[in-house]
């Protein structure tokens, strides 16, 4: 952990010393906003990772300034991709950063669009943030795992669930023993039996991406419904963000804890889980034993008293809170609440550019 504050130190005062102060010689005073996202864009260097243009036809508009207009967009927290337009168009200093000169330079809302699809479909924000973590916590121990998954309302309508029945046909049968002879067949699997014999890319595909409804009880016990999604998040001490999943938001929190485990897994080690009730189940408690972490899961009263945790534990505990204050900032300043696209793949990229 130390050696991962030094290398954001020197990165901090790389920014700080050096590259505000050239920036400021020729833009002018920065304001606050726009030292935020220059810090963003030149830590994660987003547009290093676009591909360049090969084909024939008239070329597309400068990718690589596009995707960075999206960071922003996410910084500034702006609701849709005109409004970004319109920022860029009349905001010198905030073009300039994002790598147009001139007003007549900004491309149209069709070619940001058209864009968008493409970091979507690619995946773009979702492997530049996996590349991230992974270069900045190599050889570094990440204490504590938070998970948690929140509510995303999308502008889309939401497809009904398939029947159970459709997918899986259950036959009836008369309560009590079977015939002489009878031989009844087992049980279809639970999702998270079924993952225990699942790669992580089985297991991804394996969830639920539709947008539909979903139900929750806040923090006063009432029951809440929304149409859209659901992000489930991993995130490691000081509220950052490891691995992101997006699934249809009618899925039980816990059936993402197989693969978020396994993505940070692959990106982090950590030593305690951290989860809520949601996610007291034995073969989540198994399986994170399985990764040689120290699962440390709230107590879910199904049947009897609540079961209280140790001091020291209940301590612990405490810093669960750390993906609660990520799915905030997320949504209050990082474009969370706005989603103005509709599909999987674009509310995921959407949320990911956030992430940053």
């Amino acid at each position: 952990m130390n050696q991962l504050k030094g290398k954001l130190s020197h990165y901090w005062n790389k920014v700080y010393g050096f590259l505000f102060p050239i920036l400021e010689e020729e833009l002018g005073e920065l304001t606050v906003k726009q030292q935020q996202l220059i810090s963003i864009l030149e830590l994660i260097r987003i547009e290093d990772f676009v591909e360049p243009f090969f084909g024939a036809g008239r070329p597309p508009e400068d990718r690589k300034a596009i995707v960075r207009s999206f960071v922003a967009k996410a910084v500034y927290n702006m609701t849709t991709t005109r409004e970004l337009i319109e920022r860029l168009t009349s905001d010198v200093n905030l073009r300039r950063i994002c790598g147009w000169v001139y007003s007549k330079d900004v491309p149209g809302e069709w070619s940001f669009s058209r864009a968008f699809g493409e970091f979507s479909k690619s995946e773009l924000p979702a492997k530049v943030h996996e590349m991230l973590i992974k270069e900045n916590y190599v050889d570094q121990l990440a204490g504590h795992i938070s998970r948690d998954a929140t509510e995303i309302e999308a502008r889309e309508k939401a497809q009904k669930a398939e029947k159970v029945e459709e997918i899986f046909p259950q036959v009836k049968y008369l309560p009590g023993r079977p015939k002489a002879g009878e031989i009844r067949p087992l049980p279809e699997p639970t999702r998270m039996e079924r993952q225990q014999g699942m790669t992580l890319v089985e297991m991804l595909a394996d969830l639920p991406k539709a947008c539909n409804v979903g139900s929750k009880k806040n923090s006063k016990g009432y029951k809440e419904t929304w149409v859209g999604y659901k992000l489930h998040l991993d995130a490691a001490d000081g509220q950052i963000p490891i691995s992101c999943i997006l699934t249809s938001a009618s899925l039980h929190d816990s059936q993402a804890s197989f693969p978020l485990a396994m993505m940070s897994d692959d990106r982090v080690t950590n030593l305690y889980d951290l989860m809520d009730s949601a996610y007291d189940a034995e073969p989540i408690w198994n399986f994170s034993k399985t990764l040689n972490h120290v699962p440390i899961i709230d107590n879910n009263q199904r049947r009897g008293e609540k079961v209280e945790f140790e001091p020291a534990t209940k301590e612990r505990y405490k810093e669960r809170t750390t993906v609660e204050r990520v799915f905030s900032r997320l949504k209050d300043e990082f474009g969370g609440k706005m989603v103005r696209v509709r599909g999987h793949a674009k509310v995921f990229a959407h949320l990911m550019f956030g992430i940053f």
